[in-house]
């Protein structure tokens, strides 16, 4: 099933976080219990090749493969596609012109301006032939517009609005930060939970699917039921830690038990 129709048919689902740009890293992420693994080209290590390389492991564990690009590359959405990405996340999307730029670049005519290059994401998808790919790929391809400033609020309902938007993404760190005019970073600001709750409301509203970082494991409880359906967590730093926390606790608890 694809990224698309599972979350149409209600699913709540889990993406890995990946900054570490190695396929082989990659690979072991992408062999956990993940619904699937985000790359991130924006404040993680990942890069073309990485991305390139990286999504072969993500597909090959029959995992949905996400990238986040950085901002403004929408030259990079459409590559991410080309490069068998079922699904981009474009951060700093605060205007209803940037909605459109970031539309254009992933889908294909006449909705969009995507030029025609699927040499990687065809082979690795495996299935159909081109016709059907054409066809098929502007409803498979998800574009998720990162909603994290007090502009993308206030664009909301054009960002919404505009043909080729497959979804919002919530960014609450930098919320955090504009939500405070730059005076703290805080996931988990009460003051700011109304406003991420109207995002998926007006987004549901709109039959838009909705995304999320959550920092905090948590907190997926409280954002699913404010209508978010997909969670990134987990990025290899804090599964590292996570992992040695757990193992260690468990051994030395051992000794003690002697």
């Amino acid at each position: 099933m694809s990224l698309r129709s599972r979350l149409e048919a209600g699913e709540t689902l889990f993406t890995a976080w990946s900054g570490v740009p190695d396929a082989l890293t990659v690979e072991i992420i992408a062999g956990q219990g993940f619904d699937a693994v985000a790359l991130d080209m924006q404040h993680g290590g990942h890069h073309e090749d990485s991305v390139l390389r990286g999504i072969v492991p993500i597909l090959n564990a029959r995992k949905h493969a996400i990238v986040r690009i950085p901002v403004g590359r929408f030259d990079m959405a459409s590559r991410a596609l080309d490069f068998g990405a079922e699904a981009v996340i474009a951060p700093m999307i605060n205007s209803v012109a940037d909605a459109r730029a970031f539309a254009a670049s992933m889908k294909y005519p006449p909705l969009g301006e995507r030029s025609w290059g699927p040499t990687y994401a065809f082979p690795r998808h495996g299935q159909g032939d081109f016709a059907a790919w054409l066809a098929e790929s502007n409803k498979r391809t998800l574009a998720f517009a990162m909603i994290e400033t007090r502009a993308a609020i206030d664009a909301l309902d054009g960002i919404l609005e505009t043909p080729g938007i497959d979804g919002v993404f919530v960014g609450p760190s930098d919320l955090s930060i504009a939500w405070t005019r730059g005076k703290t970073v805080n996931t988990a600001l009460e003051d700011m939970m109304e406003a991420i709750a109207d995002i998926a409301r007006r987004a549901q509203q709109a039959n838009k699917l909705r995304a999320i970082f959550v920092v905090d494991p948590r907190m997926a409880g409280r954002y699913t039921k404010m209508g978010f359906q997909l969670f990134a967590t987990a990025s290899e730093p804090m599964l590292i830690a996570r992992g040695a926390e757990s193992i260690l606790s468990a051994a030395r608890q051992s000794l003690s038990a002697k």
